[in-house]
């Protein structure tokens, strides 16, 4: 592995302590399409289900997210997998996952892939 592959995934020491690696858009991106709708086979962020993602210089990740419906069955799990997959990327110090209702959620949020996999145009 090379130094720099090293540094991006357990930090950088520095006299003042070791640096947290630098979270990005793509790596929380990465780990959210580890988790999947159990009653649809597409991953939750094709769905269009996430919103909103904001990662601030200390680690913290917030993500807003919806769901398809307010009655939808993975209403306690969903958020609770996006919170632990998220957890997983180097840097992250914490994170919050909202759920929110506005605007609704509808198929044209879907990527082309989700709709595609879903057989839905």
């Amino acid at each position: 592995m090379s130094e720099d592959n090293a540094t991006a995934s357990h930090g950088a020491w520095t006299p003042q302590g070791e640096a947290l690696p630098k979270v990005t858009e793509e790596a929380v991106i990465t780990m959210m399409k580890t988790v999947f709708d159990p009653e649809i086979p597409v991953d939750i962020y094709e769905l269009g289900l996430i919103y909103a993602i904001e990662i601030a210089d200390d680690g913290v990740v917030k993500v807003e997210m919806t769901l398809t419906t307010p009655s939808c069955p993975s209403a306690q799990e969903l958020p609770a997998q996006i919170e632990e997959a998220v957890r997983m990327v180097p840097g992250v110090t914490d994170v919050s996952v909202d759920v929110v209702w506005d605007p609704p959620w509808d198929r044209e949020r879907m990527s082309e892939d989700a709709k595609l996999a879903l057989n839905m145009y």
